[in-house]
């Protein structure tokens, strides 16, 4: 596939056009040749995309490979000789590197001509097709895939859309729900749900997994996937996650005392706990110790496997349930349902398709992912092709008709789509995924046109992947509008591994840290090996945990020599390293001249690493620092710079930047815990001109002593900003606020001693808050009421002062999502005139709120009422919300409660029992970590596999059991 390779190349050439660029000066006296060598570069990358789109001829296999390699040649070419030039000490070694780097652009347009010669006679070729077979092709080249849970992405409908979609399973679904409730007597029922991979175990186990009536019957419910690479420890916190609150320190515990915190939190109460995915007899032993048996009546584990022997083994009392194929009449309703959806089935279309659902064989997601092929397509004559075709991928092997099938999902989609997907092989096996992570990464990688939307265009991908069926959501934000974090499926993975070696689209190495002094804990880089199949548990595994090199492939025009410095092909470094990493790293041996992605962020760094400013292609660079940190002056070498974290503990890391940051023009995500930016220079009052980031899309957190009327000028194009409080007089700081007119989401962290006094002072696009920490009045919040645009309202833990909150007037007119975290809050009045459209309300460790206003059966639009370890009053008050809807004749407010706080003693101390023994319940407390606060469409979390409690304030609720393919 050559269109990365054109793709990466193009965004080269186009970033020293960039107004920013060192080569503006040295690239003056041949603008002409370097303009037309980027308009080669530009066709040519159309050329290729469009071609491997068409692909029919052998000889195309051939071309491609020309391509990648001409294209990969002179775009390093080209970095090396910019590299040389910028970086030259005195003015000889200058126009040394100048003369060399414009004699090899001048190569590099030559090899280009010649590619284009070769590809004229492969399209004189193509012009001779007979044009009827042609059209078919390209027909059959632009198949559209339909995401069979594409209901999903419409979160108001989420909750009523769920049985809809799943079909077939009846009597197995029945029959598991009747023995998972059956029975309140004896010891935890172990029932194992076993069958081939691609057959739906894990749809079924969720679909059950959320029912109401489970919901309701089993006091606690954990989930936790298991793979064919577990890890114990991975496991037990994954538990662990739906029994407690976690915390930092819980990770950092052993195996041992985890498994016993975990029996503490299960003893005596009815838990249901589904392990996902275990291929043998010796993890469920080592697991099944975890989970207490007396006092434990009719507690219930699940657990899916693709081995006979494993469910054998583990069901004592046979209740094993055998996931067969689907039958005909099943079949062809999910084909049905996937091919034509919503829409009326025309009886034409009926007798064809029941023989294409046939040929599937009863394989779920063979099914699926064939009938997508015909979504949208209303020409019988375009099915009956289909239904010839279709029988050349389908075998009577259910493991090769899969892999077949999905083989065949992939050659259909763009070249674009391609490289995005095959990104995924580059994380660990069973990676969750940071979906803003993903997204940027991408960005770096130079997949996305520069003169495009790029966080636009990385959404559009993402959706389509996932519309495709091929990637999995695994968490949304709040609101549902927002990705928050995916997964690929195992069989997936293989197909992206697979197709990374056979076409040679790059090189991926695992780079060999060693421990270089013993006395500080330092690591460097030691080797590098060649990649190595992981799982992300097996990271923890590795000694100082992953560090992952992806190179470009060795080219038979390079000289050995070349093709040997690893440290010129390699491109991106990525970190899969555990966290709370007590190494520090050295830098002294890192000399990659054409990084474009960085990732450290799990290995301390005790001072900025000058090394990095020679690193002048870097796109995307993360840190981790637990000291301050005074970014250096040279910071604005990094010219291509995009994306900018600093991680660290919480607000007591203050990172300081230099004026010079703001020649970052490329500069769109600088994400730091804490950070003070100075003034821009050149403002220019007069002209109404000033220095700014022009790109900037993310900023957080922000010291709040830094919004001044020059800051908040220079970055008033951003989109997402985080503030940090400080006990400083800073009043009228805020008011400028209003200058970002771009502004969508913002969230205030720590101590305001001044918010604004009206509402105006606000940017009106505003459309989500997040306060916390604030300890503003509750009656401020009629000020915040009156925000035009406002949907979404997070109140987390001391964002209000005070135990009343009474709203005085209407507002809050076109708030959708509202979120409450408040362990002071007792007393609620409101009326639906308060909250005329709210739609969800989500109410979070409010252990002294003991009801909500009954008038908010009168919302008409309320769907959902969630809440998270509240007293059990609270969710009876709900019970009467949705009674009194049911009697007005309204659709009833979906109620969903989990981890209720049961009143052991009630006086003044208000005392409580939580579904809690670890005593842990400290993330209350004035200091939270900063990441609790983290805005729901900004993961700080960069390239955290894990990304786990702290996400708990974001929501980014799972999503349900028919978006997941079985493992």
């Amino acid at each position: 596939m050559a269109h990365a390779s054109v793709a990466s190349l193009m965004r080269t050439i186009e970033s020293l056009f960039t107004s920013n660029s060192p080569m503006q000066s040295l690239i003056c006296d041949h603008r002409e040749e370097l303009c037309a060598l980027r308009e080669k570069v530009s066709s040519l990358e159309v050329f290729v995309k469009n071609f491997e789109k068409n692909n029919v001829f052998g000889e195309m296999t051939d071309l491609e490979v020309e391509v990648k390699e001409v294209a990969n040649i002179v775009e390093q070419t080209i970095q090396l000789g910019v590299t040389e030039a910028v970086l030259a000490n005195d003015e000889n070694l200058r126009e040394k590197a100048q003369e060399m780097l414009f004699d090899s652009l001048h190569q590099g347009g030559e090899d280009i001509d010649r590619i284009w010669k070769e590809s004229a006679k492969i399209q004189d070729k193509r012009n001779v097709m007979n044009f009827q077979w042609f059209k078919i092709f390209q027909c059959f080249m632009i198949f559209q895939w339909f995401n069979i849970f594409q209901w999903f992405n419409k979160t108001s409908k989420k909750y009523t859309n769920v049985k809809k979609i799943i079909v077939g399973r009846d009597d197995q679904r029945e029959r598991l729900l009747n023995d998972l409730t059956t029975g309140y007597s004896g010891e935890p029922k172990v029932i194992p749900i076993v069958g081939m991979g691609g057959i739906g175990k894990t749809t079924l186990a969720k679909e059950v997994y959320n029912h109401d009536s489970i919901l309701r019957r089993f006091d606690v419910h954990a989930w936790a996937t298991v793979s064919q690479q577990h890890n114990r420890k991975e496991i037990l916190l994954d538990l662990l996650e739906s029994t407690i609150e976690m915390d930092d320190m819980v990770k950092t515990r052993g195996e041992a005392e985890l498994a016993d915190m975990l029996q503490k939190s299960l003893k005596r109460k009815r838990y249901l706990i589904v392990l996902d995915d275990i291929w043998s007899c010796e993890v469920w032993d080592r697991v099944r110790r975890c989970f207490p048996t007396e006092d434990n009546a009719g507690s219930r584990i699940l657990l899916t496997t693709r081995n006979n022997e494993v469910a054998r083994y583990a069901d004592t009392e046979n209740l094993s349930l055998r996931m067969n194929f689907m039958d005909q009449d099943e079949s062809w309703n999910l084909f049905k349902s996937a091919a034509f959806s919503n829409e009326a089935l025309p009886s034409e279309f009926e007798t064809i398709g029941k023989q294409i659902a046939e040929k599937c064989h009863g394989l779920p997601l063979t099914i699926v992912v064939v009938a997508g092929l015909l979504k949208s397509k209303r020409a019988i004559e375009y099915w009956k092709s289909v239904a010839k075709d279709v029988t050349s991928f389908v075998t009577n092997d259910p493991d090769k008709q899969c892999s077949r099938v999905l083989g065949l999902s992939y050659d259909h989609l763009t070249s674009d789509l391609k490289t995005c997907l095959l990104h995924f092989g580059i994380f660990p096996e069973d990676s969750e995924i940071p979906a803003k992570n993903l997204m940027r990464s991408w960005m770096a990688e130079g997949f996305l046109n520069l003169e495009n939307d790029l966080e636009g265009e990385a959404e559009k991908y993402l959706k389509e992947l996932v519309d495709r069926c091929l990637v999995i959501i695994c968490k949304k934000s709040l609101d549902g509008t927002k990705v928050r974090s995916c997964k690929v499926h195992d069989l997936i993975y293989d197909l992206c591994v697979r197709e990374i070696q056979r076409e040679n689209i790059f090189i991926m190495n695992d780079i060999v840290l060693d421990l270089s002094d013993s006395e500080c804990q330092s690591i460097s880089m030691h080797q590098m090996q060649t990649f190595k199949r992981v799982t992300i548990d097996e990271t923890d595994n590795c000694c100082y945990g992953l560090y992952r090199a992806i190179l470009t492939p060795v080219h038979r025009q390079l000289r050995d020599h070349d093709n040997n410095d690893l440290l010129k092909r390699t491109h991106s470094i990525f970190s899969f390293t555990p966290n709370n990493s007590i190494y520090v790293l050295k830098l002294e041996h890192i000399h990659f001249k054409f990084l474009k992605v960085l990732e450290l962020r799990d290995i301390v760094i005790v001072s900025f690493p000058v090394q990095i400013l020679n690193l002048i292609w870097l796109r995307y660079l993360s840190l981790l620092s637990r000291h301050n940190l005074d970014i250096p002056p040279e910071i604005c070498k990094l010219w291509n710079l995009q994306t900018f974290i600093v991680q660290g503990p919480g607000p007591s890391v203050e990172i300081t930047f230099p004026e010079e940051i703001w020649g970052l023009m490329q500069l769109r995500h600088l994400k730091v815990s804490k950070f003070y930016l100075p003034n821009p220079s050149s403002i220019s009052a007069d002209k109404g001109s000033h220095m700014g980031f022009s790109n900037i899309q993310t900023i957080s957190y922000l010291s709040l002593d830094c919004c001044t009327n020059e800051v908040i000028l220079g970055i008033q194009n951003v989109k997402e900003l985080g503030i940090r409080g400080k006990k400083i007089d800073s009043n009228g700081l805020l008011d400028n606020l209003v200058h970002l007119r771009q502004l969508e989401t913002l969230s205030f962290i720590f101590y305001f001693p001044h918010f604004p006094a009206s509402a105006k002072a606000f940017p009106a696009t505003l459309k989500k808050l997040k306060l916390g920490d604030t300890y503003i009045s509750w009656s401020y919040l009629d000020i915040i009421a009156e925000l035009p645009n406002l949907e979404v309202l997070k109140l987390m833990p001391n964002a209000c002062l005070g135990n009343k909150w009474y709203p005085n007037a209407r507002g809050f007119t076109r708030l959708k999502i509202l979120l409450i975290e408040d362990r002071f809050l007792k007393y609620w009045k409101a009326t639906d005139d308060n909250f005329p459209v709210l739609e969800r309300l989500v109410l979070r460790r409010c252990s002294h709120l003991e009801e909500i206003p009954i008038e908010f059966a009168d919302i008409h639009t309320l769907q959902l009422i969630e809440l998270t370890r509240c007293l059990s009053e609270l969710g009876e008050s709900a019970a009467r919300i949705q009674q009194e809807q049911e009697e007005l004749g309204n659709n009833p407010v979906d109620v969903r409660i989990s981890d209720p706080l049961v009143r052991s003693h009630y006086n003044d101390g208000d005392e409580f029992d939580e579904f809690d023994d670890d005593d842990d319940d400290d993330d209350d407390d004035d200091d939270d970590d900063e990441d609790e606060y983290d805005d729901d469409d900004d993961d700080d979390d960069e390239f955290d596999d894990d990304n786990d409690d702290e996400d708990d304030d974001d929501e980014d609720f799972d999503v349900d059991a028919a978006e997941r393919d079985d493992n």
